[in-house]
């Protein structure tokens, strides 16, 4: 199997896979899938207890994918997550614990700097401790869009279809505005017990 990371162990915080996790033609089964599960506009907050719409944070479409309907997609992305955790982060107990997120940003979308982690550890354990998101549109069909890491203009090397970038859930980060077209995304989380 190929390597699917860019950088050297314990060097980076963000990973950038060098290979497609998924082919064009299972973006398209994603994408269709996620089109099947209920939309909702997305909120800000970690649980539903605190979540809320707030549109000067976010505004995006979202649904769930729960695991029984794509059982594949999640095996994949395990052993993915887990290859990439062993070689480039070392994170303890890792494990698919949250459904996938299929995430749509429409022309004007965006999500503002914000961590994945619960900050408050109300809601933990387990922990966020990895995150994961896979661009699921070709490049072509979007503008915009850009996935900027810490700092306003820290942009990363852009995403090709199904590639995905793997960092930790404790980082801040964001996604600019589209300016064309729509872009679609899986976005995931892989808990364990707390840092140490």
């Amino acid at each position: 199997m190929p390597k699917m990371y860019t950088e050297p162990r314990w060097k980076e915080v963000l990973i950038n896979t060098t290979h497609p996790i998924f082919s064009p033609q299972q973006c398209a089964h994603i994408i269709h899938v996620g089109h099947q599960q209920p939309p909702k506009v997305a909120e800000v907050g970690i649980t539903k207890a605190e979540g809320r719409i707030n549109k000067k944070q976010r505004l995006t479409t979202v649904s769930w994918i729960p695991f029984k309907v794509l059982p594949m997609m999640y095996n994949r992305v395990e052993q993915v997550m887990n290859s990439v955790n062993n070689n480039c982060f070392g994170l303890e107990g890792l494990v698919v614990n949250q459904q996938a997120q299929f995430t749509e940003y429409g022309k004007g979308g965006f999500y503002d700097f914000h961590i994945d982690s619960d900050t408050s550890l109300k809601n933990e354990p387990p922990v966020r401790k990895l995150s994961m998101i896979v661009l699921l549109s070709k490049t072509s069909e979007f503008k915009g869009g850009h996935f900027e890491f810490i700092d306003k203009g820290n942009r990363p090397a852009p995403l090709k279809q199904g590639h995905a970038y793997f960092f930790p859930s404790y980082m801040r980060h964001r996604v600019t505005a589209v300016t064309k077209g729509i872009r679609r995304s899986l976005v995931m989380w892989f808990g364990g017990p707390p840092l140490r």
